[in-house]
């Protein structure tokens, strides 16, 4: 007589799928690369705002940017969805509420959310388009997370004597990690909106002291003009600077 296997519940599998930081289900299953331990996305890059360590196992996962060393697992989200009924729905539906509660005035919402489809962060700008897609695939929730993903740093680059010195400013926050489609054009829009540029003023982007056009991708440039230039550093550096539009 065949043996008949013994039906395993949930919870035999809740050690595996569950974060050691917030003590759910993993939401977006986020690899350190380092020691391997998941955890929730947002709880991961949370922890690293404070802290340069595995939450878990205490190694040091880089010294100045652990973010670098995280990785999605869309494998293990799609297994977790698969043995948790009704969980891909629930947070489908905790994300449409957040949304709906976080709706900016006038047009900030429509530029943060085309921002995230093409994997740029929120820009908090008043006017103007990020660029990259035209929202004719709004449908797709993923907004280019799936894409390889680039780091880069967005340094301000000041010419003595130019009159727009003073308007084009450092970011907050130089170093991004998006979409290695994102092109030259998009990141003007997103740097134009953080920095509250006036309308007059157009920017370039430059590598390596090389005004990189706008629709080059930040994927075509790391392969043409960063690496193979020898830079070996990473992230890759781009640098902006005000081109006054006389016209």
């Amino acid at each position: 007589m065949a043996a008949t296997g013994r039906k395993h519940l949930v919870r035999d599998f809740n050690h595996f799928i569950t974060c050691y930081l917030c003590r759910g289900y993993l939401i977006k299953p986020t690899t350190v690369t380092e020691c391997l331990h998941t955890f929730c996305k947002s709880c991961i890059v949370q922890h690293f705002e404070e802290s340069n360590d595995c939450p878990k196992c205490g190694i040091q996962v880089h010294e100045t940017n652990p973010l670098e060393m995280l990785r999605l697992d869309n494998t293990l989200e799609e297994i977790i969805f698969k043995l948790v009924p009704g969980l891909r729905e629930k947070e489908e539906q905790q994300e449409l509420e957040f949304w709906k509660k976080n709706q900016p005035k006038a047009n900030g919402q429509a530029e943060n959310l085309r921002c995230q489809r093409i994997g740029l962060p929120d820009v908090g700008g008043d006017d103007g388009d990020c660029g990259g897609d035209d929202g004719d695939d709004a449908a797709d929730d993923d907004y280019h997370r799936s894409d390889p993903q680039i780091a880069i740093c967005l340094d301000c680059l000041r010419n003595t004597g130019q009159s727009g010195e003073s308007t084009v400013t450092d970011l907050m926050k130089r170093f991004i990690r998006c979409s290695s489609r994102v092109t030259v054009g998009t990141i003007k829009k997103f740097l134009s909106l953080k920095l509250k540029l006036p309308s007059s003023y157009e920017l370039d982007v430059l590598c390596n002291g090389e005004i990189m056009g706008r629709d080059h991708t930040l994927e075509f440039i790391y392969m043409t003009r960063w690496r193979l230039h020898g830079e070996n550093t990473y992230p890759m550096v781009l640098e902006y600077r005000p081109r006054i539009d006389f016209g």
